[in-house]
Parts: structure tokens; C-alpha cells; sequence
């Protein structure tokens, strides 16, 4: 059977399919919903978890207009139906209308927070749809007047002649206070570097993390009951900066179990969760994943196979492994992090000021990614709707070793950048493990090709800019 046909309405997101109809003398035949072929049309992949089935004895049946909290595609199995339709979302549309006479060749998906309505115009109609929410008992939803007069309905059988129930016979009138808002954005993590920048672009964001604070809601993810009572389906967005980065403390027994918990099982409980509730998943990971092996130009691309060395680098790649389950997901692998909090930059620049001079390892590789920076790729992602999966992203330039760093800090604190010698991992690895602490292994290229992110029109600043407004 050939593709079915879309056509745009005046609401945005509410769509009319013209099915492929296959006629004989037996009757009719057709896919009502065939997922591969809905998508090559343009169709969202909204994942039905529910079909219902209305079926109306007598021509003249007025159902609506029902503001519901989840997507539907509307069809019909048996007669016709005169379809209404107002967009009760907050924004330019609100208040926008839309009708259409159907028949079984036409189906129509509608969004969440556009208002529905059908009315027979055949005895014995059913229609049916498909929903991805299941319905809940107790749940209310907006509903709107099948007479209002700024929708204006040119109702097919007048109203006064119709079979309506006593509860959409009192429905209100269009009122701009009652517009449904969007679905919201969750921030997991707010607490840390990360999140505190995220805050600052989505202030309006709810905020979670392991403890309280100001604003903030305390949220374990490795407790089942607490990630059960959360109302996940109100959001479209999670973005989840939540991570365990104590690289060497994860070598121990304590710090081992904390990590896969905030690494690993954390972001396996956040792709299920947006499976279920279709949210978009934003996850950062960490160049830790690969070994550091890959040639210095172009680095570590996307689709190099996973190598971490140690627990923490392991933990990281289990995460991103069950991330890249979930349907809409944003994966970007990121180095060298450095925002609002202790940092590499902020040390070095303390010792700068202090007199001190350090010895910094000088064969490890990489780029700095300043939180601002992750921050502006992330709504870039978002807001160009780009193509879900893995994007590397830091800050652009030269890469460079973390000594060759300490001197750029050390030279903009006024010292020399004669003032930091060198060493290497393996003489700065020998010297904590001799003190009898931990040490995990480092991949010694960090470096990673940001042709990917690029390609979808975000150019990352040089990290030396990025630092000097950073030092600033």
C-alpha cells in the first residue's frame, strides 16, 4: 500500500492523514496506523500505549470540546463524523480553529492541549483513537463550551437538535487564563557546576538533586519509590547533569558503588522513564569513556567504540550505553569541565596568586569545556531540533596538555608560565599512590572531533577566549 498523505492546519502540530483505502464489493481495506509509514510522512513517533473505541448509536452525537493531557490519533472504523478542534495552548495559536468533515479515509493526530470535539452525522459511528498516555482515574482536564462564540463551530446539526451529555452541556467559555502551559523542563543535578548553569538558562526549570537546597528537591534515582511518586509525565525535557566525578575516589569500595549508581543507574532509570512519558533526554558524559588512544587529529569521534579504563570511565559508558535506549535523546560527551565551582582554572589561579609553583602532568591532552559553553550547545540542540543521538562537544582551539593550561592560567594571573614545570601521569600517579591513595587510570588524549555538532551549525568558542572572559 502506497504512503498516506499529510495535510497542515491552521493549529500548529494538528494534522489531517489521508489514508490509503483499499475499496471492493466486500468492503474496505486499510492500514489505520502503520508507525514506519506514518513517520516518512512527518508524523511525530508519539508512542500509543492505549486504543479507544467510541461508539455512537445515533447520528447527531456531540462529543467535547475536550482539552486532553496527551497526543491522539483520531480515526473511524464505521460512518462519518464532523471533527472541531481549538488550540488551548498558551501562545500565538490559542483560541485557533480548525473542522473537518471525515470519513474512514481520514484520520487527524492531534497534540496535547488542542481541544476536541466529534459529532456524528451517520447512526451507528464508531470512531477510534489512539493515545500515549493511559488514562488514569481522577485525572481533569480543560474542556470548552461546543457554543463558544470566539470558536464559532459551524456545528453540521445545530446544536439544539443534537444528543449531548449534561457535563458538555456546561462547559465554559474560551478564557486565556485557563491556557494549558507546555510541558516543563527538569533539571537532575541543579546542584552541581552543570547545574547551576542550567539553572541560569532555564530558570524557570524544576530542580533536583541527591540533597536540598534553595529551590531545589531533593531526588535519589537509585530509590524506586521516590522515582515512582514523580510526575514525570509533566515534562518534555529532562536534562540531567547529575554525575559522580570523583575519578580516583571511585577506585574504592564506597566510592565504586556511588559511582555506578549516579553514572550508570541513574541514567538507565532516566531512558526508561523518558520511553515511557516521551520526554527528551538530555545526558553529558565524559571522554573518559574511550581510552585516549585515537590519533590527536581528528581525537575521539562518536561512533569509536567504548574503552574506559577505570571504574569511573566504566560507569560513564554503562550510562551512555542505556541512554541511547531512550527515543529522543541529546548525548554529549564532554571534557575538561570548568564552571561555578572548584576547578583546575580556579586551583591554578589560587596557587598563582599564592606564590606557588606547581609541576602539572604534561602528556595528557585535551580541551577545556567551560559550562556556558555546554550550556549554549545544549538549547542549541533543543531549540534547532536537531538529530537525536551523540554529539562530542567542548570549547574549539588548539588542544593542549593540562601543564600547557596552567601556564595560560598563570600568565593571566601575572606570573610566568616558566613559573609551572612539567611531570608525567605516570610520576604524578607514582607520588598518590605512595601517599596510599587511590588513583584511576587517565586516557592521555582527551581530545575530540567536533565535526558532528558542527554540522548542525553550533560553532564552539576557543577555550582561551571562553578563559579569559572566564579569569575575568
Amino acid at each position: 500500500m502506497s504512503l498516506p498523505a499529510l495535510e497542515t492546519t491552521p493549529i500548529p502540530g494538528l494534522v489531517v492523514v489521508r489514508l490509503d483505502r483499499r475499496d471492493d464489493d466486500r468492503g474496505f481495506f486499510k492500514e489505520n496506523w502503520q508507525r514506519e509509514k506514518m513517520l516518512a510522512i512527518g508524523l511525530p513517533d508519539f508512542g500509543p500505549v492505549q486504543n479507544n473505541v467510541s461508539f455512537n448509536a445515533d447520528r447527531g452525537v456531540t462529543r467535547g470540546i475536550h482539552t486532553e493531557p496527551w497526543d491522539k490519533f483520531v480515526s473511524l472504523a464505521t460512518g462519518r463524523i464532523f471533527g472541531a478542534w481549538v488550540d488551548m495552548r498558551e501562545g500565538e495559536s490559542f483560541g485557533a480553529t480548525f473542522t473537518l468533515e471525515m470519513d474512514t479515509s481520514v484520520a487527524v493526530f492531534v497534540p496535547r492541549g488542542v481541544g476536541n470535539s466529534y459529532q456524528t452525522l451517520e447512526d451507528a459511528t464508531s470512531y477510534t483513537y489512539l493515545v500515549n498516555e493511559h488514562w488514569r482515574p481522577g485525572i481533569a482536564y480543560p474542556a470548552l463550551a461546543l457554543d463558544d462564540p470566539s470558536a464559532a463551530i459551524a456545528w453540521p446539526i445545530p446544536l439544539a437538535e443534537a444528543i449531548i451529555s449534561e457535563k458538555d452541556q456546561n462547559n465554559p467559555t474560551l478564557d486565556p487564563a485557563t491556557a494549558i502551559a507546555p510541558k516543563k523542563t527538569l533539571v537532575v543535578g541543579a546542584l552541581g557546576q552543570l547545574g547551576r548553569a542550567l539553572h541560569g538558562a532555564y530558570p524557570g526549570a524544576d530542580r533536583v538533586d541527591l540533597i536540598e537546597g534553595e529551590g531545589v528537591t531533593a531526588l535519589d534515582l537509585t530509590d524506586a519509590e521516590a522515582v515512582a511518586a514523580w510526575p514525570w509525565h509533566e515534562y518534555a525535557v529532562v536534562l540531567n547533569a547529575a554525575a559522580y566525578t570523583a575519578v580516583d575516589a571511585a577506585e574504592t569500595a564506597e566510592g565504586r558503588i556511588a559511582a555506578w549508581g549516579a553514572n550508570a543507574i541513574g541514567p538507565a532509570t532516566l531512558a526508561r522513564l523518558a520511553r515511557e512519558h516521551h520526554f527528551t533526554l538530555v545526558h553529558v558524559s565524559s571522554e573518559y569513556v574511550f581510552d585516549g588512544t585515537a590519533p590527536l587529529d581528528p581525537g575521539h569521534t562518536e561512533d569509536e567504540p567504548l574503552s574506559p579504563l577505570g571504574v569511573y570511565a566504566q560507569s560513564k559508558a554503562a550510562g551512555d550505553i542505556a541512554v541511547g535506549l531512550a527515543p529522543r535523546h541529546y548525548l554529549l560527551r564532554t571534557s575538561w569541565v570548568i564552571g561555578d565551582g572548584k576547578n583546575f582554572v580556579r586551583t591554578m589561579q589560587s596557587l598563582a596568586d599564592k606564590g606557588v609553583s606547581p609541576s602539572v602532568v604534561e602528556d595528557q591532552v585535551g580541551r577545556l569545556t567551560f559550562t556556558d559553553e555546554l550550556v549554549r550547545a545544549i538549547r542549541h540542540l533543543l531549540d534547532r531540533e536537531a538529530p537525536y543521538g551523540t554529539y562530542n562537544l567542548s570549547n574549539g582551539g588548539p588542544a593542549m596538555s593540562w601543564r600547557e593550561i596552567a601556564q595560560a592560567v598563570f600568565e593571566r594571573s601575572g606570573r610566568s608560565a616558566d613559573d609551572v614545570s612539567g611531570t608525567t601521569t605516570a610520576a604524578y600517579a607514582e607520588g598518590v599512590l605512595a601517599q596510599g591513595n587511590p588513583f584511576a587510570p587517565r586516557p592521555l588524549n582527551s581530545a575530540m572531533s567536533l565535526e558532528k555538532i558542527r554540522s548542525t551549525g553550533f560553532e564552539p568558542e576557543d577555550a582561551m577566549v571562553a578563559l579569559d572572559r572566564y579569569l575575568a
